[in-house]
């Protein structure tokens, strides 16, 4: 990984660029940049209210945003900001991890225990909808550790081998998860509701098979895509879930003890190609080193605020100590069309 703390650029470093209020510096090839506020004090979400084209198109250029010394404390002025460039946030359904609501639409990041990694991934690409753009801001920094690093696609997708993408592009990924009060998360946190009604007809809705299992579990199968296309730029990228969901992401002594209770098919979460043919280890592992490989990361500071492109941008968690508290708000609704997730 690049730390941007100690600048590594691969090819022609780009100059910082001034403006009066703000100074902009991208690090090559031309991902992640930051924008700093030289005015003390600036309020952030004046300054995206007023620059919103500007900034839009540099999120879109760059796939990351880090939005720095700006005048931000509160959850509440978080959500504002976010909404500043994206009026409209989102909830979270379809829960692939715990999170509380602590402001409208702002939820704290994936509760993890601080000693775990957090894969890199693209937020809800296991799902048939998924937000377009994430914002993470940090309300406290870790003592140590905590980075939130980011990889862009536009230099991961054409490094994974064509014969690997064109499998998970023609046949998508098959996800097999498992939620009960025992095992992973409670179908109830999952889809927000405890009416069993609700969550048979969101499956329906969204071509996932259900079943509900033993003491109150529920299983569901769902074919998704394994790419998207920009709905703004028109690239198609890598987009899937494969990696995170597939048992091998566990620590080998987990998965085996899980395979030992549960067997394959009770499993918390797995990925299968979209024919249901299981995936090897070695190809989800791939994917795993090319976002390592190809990531940058950053010591957070306190008042941070950075904005993904959740489709041109994958982003990860390291390990941390301390009292680090990092905040999530999510937007601009995208759905895959139909083609990709309901063919079975």
């Amino acid at each position: 990984m690049t730390d941007i703390s100690i600048p590594r650029r691969r090819g022609r470093a780009a100059q910082p660029v001034r403006t009066s209020l703000v100074r902009k510096e991208t690090l090559a090839p031309d991902f992640l940049q930051v924008v700093t506020a030289e005015l003390p004090g600036l309020d952030l979400a004046g300054w995206l209210a007023e620059h919103r084209d500007e900034v839009v198109a540099d999120l879109r250029a760059h796939g990351v945003l880090l939005l720095r010394s700006f005048a931000m404390e509160t959850a509440e002025e978080f959500g504002q900001a976010a909404r500043a460039l994206t009026p409209e946030l989102l909830g979270y359904m379809e829960r692939a991890a715990p999170r509380h609501e602590v402001a409208p639409d702002v939820f704290t990041s994936t509760e993890f225990t601080a000693d775990q990694w957090i894969p890199w991934h693209h937020e809800m690409s296991y799902a048939h909808n998924w937000p377009g753009v994430l914002y993470f801001f940090c309300e406290r920094p870790s003592i140590e550790g905590g980075a939130t690093p980011v990889a862009g696609e536009r230099v991961v997708t054409p490094l994974i081998p064509a014969e690997v993408r064109e499998r998970f592009a023609r046949d998508g990924v098959l996800y097999v998860r498992n939620f009960s009060p025992e095992l992973d998360l409670p179908w109830q946190e999952v889809f927000q509701t405890a009416d069993r009604d609700e969550v048979e007809a969101y499956c329906a809705a969204s071509a996932t098979e259900f079943a509900w299992t033993g003491r109150d579990g529920l299983r569901t199968t769902a074919r998704r895509q394994a790419v998207a296309t920009h709905p703004h730029t028109g690239e198609t990228v890598w987009f899937n879930h494969a990696h995170m969901f597939h048992v091998s992401n566990l620590p080998a002594e987990v998965s085996a003890a899980l395979l030992s209770e549960f067997g394959t098919e009770g499993l918390p979460r797995n990925a299968y190609y979209g024919d249901g043919e299981p995936i090897d280890a070695e190809t989800v592992g791939l994917i795993r080193d090319l976002y390592r490989d190809n990531a940058v990361s950053f010591p957070w500071q306190r008042g941070d605020v950075m904005v993904v492109d959740n489709v041109l941008a994958t982003h990860a968690r390291e390990p941390y100590a301390g009292d680090r508290r990092i905040l999530v708000a999510m937007s601009e609704l995208q759905t895959a069309p139909e083609s990709t997730w309901s063919r079975r």
